[in-house]
């Protein structure tokens, strides 16, 4: 999954990013309003982390911008506390509004339910024959044995069972696998998939030859 982070506190947004990536999410970044709102009207992101006090454009014109274009979910993440701010935010189209400073188990928290809401999916548990995917732990099970996969393969394994009967093509694997500042192989999704196979079986994701990839309904 790959998120945005609007963030003008270069530390602060650096710690976003260091810990987002560590849960296994591709991550985007801007130091303003502008260049947000240019990466979020231009490419496609499964959740936006937005600061409302931002050089350039605020985080008003921003989220009322990006809504004219898109229906990413967005988080503001803020130091306005304000009752009157949080309405404003959420009346704005916001799907989240939290309050600085914050806790990061929440801000990830919140962070999944955005997204599972955002593809249907409001049940962190997404069973697929013996295989459980859990979006709330992020854990994978088969028959009911942990199977350890890495933070990239986790991410692939949710992409595709969050959209389980859809063809997911490999261009949007690797947009929403892979960040701008992430160096990638021409073959790291067929990698990522032949690992999977041999954890979860052969037949868990089907490929379709030079359409992407599934997993069946």
């Amino acid at each position: 999954m790959r998120v945005l982070v609007i963030e003008d506190e270069p530390d602060l947004r650096r710690a976003l990013v260091q810990s987002l990536r560590e849960e296994g999410y591709a991550v985007d970044q801007a130091g303003d309003g502008t260049e947000g709102l240019y990466k979020g009207a231009t490419w496609d992101y499964d959740a936006i982390v937005l600061d409302l006090m931002l050089p350039g454009i605020d985080g008003w014109d921003v989220l009322e911008r990006l809504r004219r274009e898109k229906g990413t979910p967005v988080l503001i993440l803020t130091a306005r506390d304000a009752l009157g701010d949080r309405v404003r935010g959420l009346d704005a189209g916001a799907d989240d509004y939290l309050v600085k400073p914050f806790a990061l188990g929440e801000l990830l928290a919140r962070l999944r339910a955005l997204i599972r809401r955002s593809a249907g999916r409001p049940h962190p548990e997404i069973r697929i024959d013996e295989v459980v995917v859990d979006t709330a732990t992020r854990t994978v099970s088969r028959a009911g044995v942990p199977i350890t996969l890495t933070a990239r393969e986790y991410a692939l394994v949710e992409l595709l069972a969050m959209h389980r009967g859809t063809l997911i093509p490999r261009s949007m694997i690797y947009d929403r696998l892979f960040g701008e500042e992430d160096d990638t192989m021409s073959n790291v999704v067929e990698v990522h998939v032949s690992h999977i196979r041999k954890k979860l079986g052969r037949e868990f994701i089907a490929t379709r030859r030079g359409q992407g990839y599934i997993i069946d309904a």
